[in-house]
């Protein structure tokens, strides 16, 4: 297993409900270890990547609503 960490910025500041919801969809993604927001607008998510890789991970952020890009870590 080799894990990769990537940042993600919404548009949007998202409050802690819909942070949690959107943590909850990316964990659903098989290779997802840990989703989570250090701030409204910007989640971190480790992952295998072996499993799944970065653009499943914006595709599922952008399929739920959401205006976003990868940032460079």
């Amino acid at each position: 297993m080799e894990t990769c960490d990537i940042m993600i910025h919404i548009d949007e500041p998202l409050a802690d409900t819909k942070q949690q919801e959107l943590e909850t969809e990316l964990r659903s993604i098989k290779g997802v270890i840990a989703p989570r927001f250090n701030k409204p607008h910007l989640c971190v998510i480790a992952y295998d990547t072996g499993l799944t890789d970065s653009s499943i991970l914006l595709k599922r952020v952008i399929d739920k609503g959401y205006q976003a890009q990868l940032v460079a870590l």
